[in-house]
């Protein structure tokens, strides 16, 4: 079912009255990046996802985001359904994301999973990177810069063996107003680090990245991993950053795996 929370595009699936999981898309994508989770994991959970404000069918507005309107977004999603200690799960944008609002809220929290993602700021270069690409989508458009970031997301498999898959991506990507994806990058370059926060993470904690990810490696993610006490971490084959995309089949597994051993107990 579709609803409209807080101008944002709302989706959920399964039972409320089983364990919640929140699903927070990377950019520059939308809900949809999460079918396969959904479509596997819905008749065992309680499963919402939305699109970030900017992107897909949610509001655009001035396009003027901050990470912390992001953050407060999620939360009014959460307690308008009133859930009840979900879990939440970020990949990349959608990591900083889950990691800002844990920091602020990790008591309404029963779980976290982090996908392809980091707790680092921006340092001067990735700033400075950021405010290029905004240029390069004033001058060039959207479609030019779609094509220059997002194939470098993608493991080199997926590209040559899943090319439905990875067109209807591109295609998604290109879809957007390019406004919201502008606010995106704004949102980005605004937020804090929530490095020092990660050795106060105290909820069950699963860490996921694929194997061939350039720009979150597994070395990065097995460090993150290691700063946050007790949790779990798991490197997923034939995927590159995308990986609940790429091996949506190993990625729902893990977090299935995950839910029913660290959350499910505890709560």
């Amino acid at each position: 079912m579709r609803l409209t929370i807080n101008s944002l595009a709302v989706y959920e699936y399964g039972n409320i009255k089983k364990q919640a999981i929140v699903f927070v898309h990377g950019f520059p994508f939308d809900h949809t990046m999460w079918e396969e989770q959904v479509k596997v994991l819905q008749d065992k959970y309680y499963i919402v996802v939305y699109d970030i404000r900017g992107l897909g069918e949610s509001y655009v507005g001035d396009g003027q985001f901050t990470m912390e309107a992001f953050v407060n977004d999620l939360m009014s999603i959460i307690n308008d359904f009133d859930l009840h200690k979900p879990v939440l799960c970020g990949l990349s944008m959608g990591g900083y994301i889950a990691l800002r609002t844990i920091e602020k809220e990790q008591n309404k929290f029963g779980g976290l999973i982090l996908c392809d993602t980091r707790a680092e700021s921006d340092d001067d270069d990735g700033k400075l990177k950021r405010a290029d690409v905004i240029n390069t989508i004033n001058v060039d458009g959207l479609a030019k810069f779609i094509d220059g970031f997002v194939p470098n997301l993608f493991a080199e498999e997926t590209q040559k063996e899943k090319k439905e898959l990875y067109d209807n991506v591109m295609r998604k990507c290109k879809s957007h107003n390019p406004l919201g994806v502008k606010g995106s990058l704004i949102a980005m370059l605004s937020r804090t680090s929530t490095v020092d926060f990660l050795p106060k993470i105290k909820i069950p904690t699963l860490v996921l990245v694929g194997a061939q990810d350039k720009l979150t490696p597994p070395p990065m993610m097995r460090k993150m991993a290691e700063s946050i006490k007790k949790s779990e971490f798991g490197i997923a084959p034939r995927a590159g950053h995308l990986a609940p995309l790429e091996n949506p089949s190993f990625v729902n597994d893990m977090i299935d795996g995950f839910i029913g051993r660290k959350v499910l107990k505890k709560n």
